[in-house]
């Protein structure tokens, strides 16, 4: 496909992010929708895409380890604990699997594509689209998103010192959501980053970040019970 080619003359690292263990959804990552675990969708997905030069996943389950190696996957890594807590932010993982497959490969990837397990949804094409739109706007970061379905100048609100008020205002009046500025949710699917600036910023926002735009059916992210049938409603389709 002429968009994979394109694409590929980079060296492109694919991380898969999947610790074991989940509050919302006990043991989420390995739990089985439409017959297999939920990360090994995403692991399916990167491999069908033959974008990439390597494919790692970081990961504190000896059972993600055992999915994994079905791939041919060589280079896993098992997450130390500092990275694997509940409150663990997603960037120093990610920062971490690089720096490790550069060690293991001896090679430096230009660029970083993270794939959300939570987002069994997206399709290939969506990854390929990405990239292409990175590519094309010569982007620092860019990341998926779906137009939000709440707007922070029309429908959301705050409370503060026991008032209640709109999160965000602008000079003229809103009196419908159609005449509010238009805003996003990132729906926790396709992250990309150049190298040096995961490295050295360590930040999704930068002054050539861009946003891939999904559709809301492709946009589902996982955090409980409520999500997990909706999702497995929606692969059945």
């Amino acid at each position: 496909m002429k968009i994979a080619k394109d694409i590929y003359r980079r060296t492109y690292l694919c991380v898969i992010c999947a610790r074991k263990g989940s509050k919302g959804l006990i043991n989420k990552n390995i739990k089985r929708l439409n017959g297999i675990p939920l990360v090994e969708h995403t692991i399916r997905q990167a491999c069908k895409s033959k974008l990439f030069k390597k494919i790692v996943v970081s990961t504190n389950s000896n059972k993600i380890i055992n999915i994994s190696k079905k791939y041919g996957n060589k280079c896993l890594f098992k997450r130390p604990k500092y990275l694997s807590r509940d409150n663990t932010a997603k960037i120093p993982v990610i920062i971490h699997a690089l720096k490790s497959a550069e060690k293991y490969y001896k090679t430096k990837f230009d660029i970083i594509v993270d794939l959300d397990v939570t987002a069994p949804l997206r399709k290939i094409i969506d990854i390929k689209k990405a990239l292409k739109k990175f590519k094309r706007n010569n982007s620092d970061v860019l990341f998926s998103v779906c137009e939000s379905k709440k707007n922070p100048y029309f429908n959301m609100v705050e409370k503060t010192r026991n008032k209640i008020k709109l999160l965000k205002t602008t000079s003229k009046k809103i009196l419908y959501r159609q005449a509010a500025p238009k805003v996003y949710d990132i729906n926790a699917s396709i992250y990309i980053w150049k190298r040096e600036v995961l490295l050295k910023k360590k930040t999704l926002y930068t002054k050539k970040t861009s946003i891939y735009l999904m559709p809301p059916e492709r946009s589902f992210d996982i955090d409980t019970n409520f999500d997990w049938k909706l999702v497995k409603f929606l692969l059945k389709k």
